[in-house]
């Protein structure tokens, strides 16, 4: 139920090509405040309810609970969601002993792509692929619950 994530801008699309899965995700907000995010999910043809806690000082480790839901209560869920939602691609890329799972994201936050890796603790090693840029763990602008709220656009 701990999740340890490090975030990371991506300089350009040289991943694409590397990607063994590629699913497109809409996600809204039931609660989306930074103690305690509610979301719902739709990734594929799958549901999913997640809560997920506040992060530590650093932003890498917080608490995450989730779970499968029905597709058609996704949408119902979906439908009562905050106002803003998030819309993107989602590629998963292996790379050294880990998979990057990066994010494309369309509508209000077209032109954003971040790379998120998650770790077993917050000192393990890791390797960074050439096309991973600026690290932005801890940054709440780059938070999903964030972004549904503050869209890229209005950066």
């Amino acid at each position: 139920m701990i999740e340890i994530e490090r975030k990371f801008l991506v300089l350009n699309t040289d991943f694409t090509d590397l990607a063994t899965a590629k699913n497109r995700i809409v996600q809204g907000y039931l609660n989306s405040e930074p103690e305690r995010t509610v979301r719902v999910r739709i990734k594929g043809e799958k549901g999913f309810l997640t809560i997920k806690g506040k992060g530590n000082e650093s932003g890498t480790t917080r608490l995450e609970w989730e779970t499968e839901i029905p597709l058609a209560e996704a949408e119902k869920l979906l439908s009562i969601c905050e106002k803003g939602s998030i819309d993107k691609t989602r590629y998963e890329i292996p790379f050294g002993h880990h998979t990057y799972e990066v994010d494309v994201f369309y509508g209000d936050n077209e032109g954003l792509t971040i790379a998120e890796i998650e770790l077993d603790s917050e000192t393990e090693t890791f390797e960074k692929p050439h096309w991973l840029g600026r690290e932005v763990t801890g940054d709440n602008r780059y938070y999903n619950a964030y972004l549904s709220n503050h869209p890229f656009k209005e950066w």
